[in-house]
């Protein structure tokens, strides 16, 4: 049973094109790496070849990856958002009273996650945690690297 993957039309569209590139100049360059490894002679002790195979299954499976990602997208409105509670693509600004610092968040997909530029995952154990709370509310938070609490000050769009 798939599930449904939510994203940004902008999330979508740079994997849309991550997937195109590495399906065109991806498959192109794995190919001419395997040409060139086998016109080096014998095969079985080419390891030359047998790495440009390897990086080519690789390849192939990043491209199912992305296949599975983009099969079953539902594309969210960041409009549509609603603030009364932390919910996907809201942005969240929360206090750590465990480091006694603020923070911004935007709450995202997998696929989207960037923590250099503040975008947890959904399904991260911050994101997760997150999740239907309001603002003035704690959560606790259970990471590898002990509790947190975090307050929830401000939700926005």
């Amino acid at each position: 049973m798939s599930t449904q993957n939510y994203m940004t039309q902008e999330g979508y569209d740079r994997l849309k094109a991550e997937l195109e590139f590495l399906k065109s100049a991806g498959r192109s360059e794995a190919s001419r790496a395997i040409a060139e490894a086998r016109e080096k002679g014998d095969l079985s002790e080419n390891a030359e070849y047998h790495a440009a195979k390897d990086a080519q299954g690789m390849l192939e499976l990043k491209i199912n990856e992305l296949e599975k990602k983009l099969m079953n997208v539902r594309i969210i409105d960041e409009n549509d958002i609603d603030t009364s509670q932390v919910v996907m693509l809201a942005n969240v600004r929360i206090k750590n009273h465990k480091i006694n610092k603020e923070v911004t968040y935007k709450i995202v997909s997998e696929a989207e996650a960037d923590i250099k530029v503040n975008r947890i995952s959904v399904t991260s154990p911050i994101g997760h945690g997150l999740l239907g709370k309001k603002v003035g509310e704690k959560a606790i938070i259970v990471t590898p690297g002990g509790e947190m609490i975090l307050e929830i000050l401000e939700i926005t769009a």
